[in-house]
């Protein structure tokens, strides 16, 4: 049970949660619950681990069982692995009576975190338990309900058992954070980070929330860059140096604070500038897109390739026609790319379809860098894309992004961000770049549309 059961995607594995998807009371199901009272820790715990993965958050009176039986299980990693399990069991009664004493087990002190941790919503009926980790986390989840005028004796509870949670809770700071994000309570968090940095022993929750803030707000890394370097003695620990890292990834916060960056180790970044690209005459790219057909729908060369075609003359039918289902077939990079050749190739009547695509994926992490880029290009055409635009500039909090880690989440918000100022910039002071037409929708069309 210590083997191949464990690994992520393993067939065992997989065989293993098919038989007891199809039959908690099979002998499979069986065989687990029995593993669960195994002489060897390391057993009991995989064993426990499984069941936890199996419950699905749905009621397994057996499962819940063994999870109350290996509370009290000698060894502290069995423990911390049946804390969670018996409320994903079904069992939040039985956890809540574990931390009230009334299950008659003896809970150790991380034991009870834990179950307080899995607990969630239902452990705010602990605010006044003599532990202060729980305590913490009980103010912290009738926080996050909490209407506006109970805010301020919640704050003052959670600020005055900080200093005693924080040891049993590591990532004190980051839960903190996420509950005023959730609340929208921008301005509390950054003077709450300052009153945390300046006392040295809740200096690390402070820079734990200051990470936190500047993954939820814009506006994060540019107000506590400074505190972060005043109060992170050297040398950094690891809770100051993930902080000023995240804060570095704002451009805005590189630009205003770059010597203080700087001084903490924290250099200008470099940029990645991409390689050149292949340059197309028209006789080239005529005979590049005479090998695709009429219906292609990813074409990365597309700007060179109809940009040459188009400085030439006009498209043939044929070529039209393969513009045509690169532009409107399908959103992404290639329809990002090939918007403003579209708008040189049927001028100003296409304007509102481009945009009526176009505005909608502005804010879209994977290629709205692509689309605000294509509105650049366009020009005064893209004017009434203004709007969306400075909407996407103005937001407060990120943008929504799945991404691996949240640092790299707020990396892709601040690439949108960068590119939406310099399309902003493009659309309403810059002149129009050489070698384009010098008003893109106004252009004469170079050819008709495939209809």
């Amino acid at each position: 049970m210590t083997g191949t059961a464990a690994i992520a995607a393993h067939p065992s594995r997989t065989a293993l949660f098919t038989a007891v998807a199809a039959d908690r009371a099979g002998p499979e199901a069986g065989r687990l619950l029995r593993l669960a009272r195994a002489e060897d820790p390391a057993v009991r715990r995989t064993a426990l681990d499984l069941l936890d993965s199996l419950s699905g958050g749905e009621p397994w009176p057996e499962a819940a069982a063994a999870a109350l039986y290996g509370l009290a299980d000698p060894a502290a990693a069995v423990r911390l692995v049946a804390a969670p399990l018996l409320v994903r069991a079904g069992r939040p009664d039985l956890a809540l009576g574990a931390l009230d004493g009334s299950a008659g087990l003896p809970i150790a002190p991380e034991v009870r975190t834990a179950l307080a941790r899995a607990l969630r919503g239902s452990v705010a009926a602990r605010r006044t338990d003599p532990q202060p980790s729980v305590r913490f986390l009980a103010l912290l989840e009738t926080l996050r309900r909490a209407p506006e005028e109970e805010w301020p004796p919640l704050d003052a509870a959670l600020s005055a058992d900080v200093r005693e949670a924080a040891p049993d809770l590591p990532d004190l700071g980051t839960l903190w954070g996420s509950v005023l994000r959730r609340l929208g309570r921008e301005r509390h968090a950054y003077v709450l980070v300052e009153r945390l940095l300046a006392d040295p022993g809740t200096r690390d929750v402070g820079a734990d929330l200051a990470q936190a803030a500047c993954h939820a707000w814009r506006a994060a890394p540019v107000e506590l860059v400074p505190s972060l370097a005043r109060h992170g003695a050297e040398p950094l620990s690891p809770a100051f140096s993930r902080a000023l890292t995240t804060a570095s990834l704002s451009e805005t916060a590189r630009r205003r604070h770059g010597a203080l960056l700087s001084a903490r180790g924290f250099p200008p970044r470099v940029k990645f500038c991409r390689g050149e690209r292949k340059s197309y005459t028209a006789e080239s790219a005529a005979e590049a897109l005479a090998a695709l057909p009429v219906g292609v729908g990813r074409l990365s060369a597309a700007p060179e390739i109809f940009g040459a075609l188009l400085d030439a003359g006009p498209l043939s039918f044929r070529q039209a026609a393969q513009l045509y289902n690169l532009t409107f077939r399908w959103p992404g990079r290639t329809q990002a790319a090939c918007a403003p050749l579209w708008l040189r190739h049927a001028g100003p009547s296409a304007v509102s379809r481009l945009l009526g695509i176009m505005t909608p994926l502005l804010d879209d992490y994977i290629c709205g860098e692509e689309y605000l880029a294509a509105l650049a290009v366009m020009g005064d055409a893209a004017r009434p894309a203004l709007p969306s635009v400075t909407a996407l500039i103005d937001r407060r909090t990120r943008i929504p992004v799945n991404d691996s880690t949240q640092d790299a989440e707020m990396a892709r918000d601040e690439a949108l961000l960068a590119a939406a100022l310099a399309t902003r910039h493009a659309l309403t002071y810059a002149p129009d770049a050489p070698g384009r037409p010098s008003t893109p929708g106004t252009t004469r069309p170079s050819g008709p549309a495939p209809r």
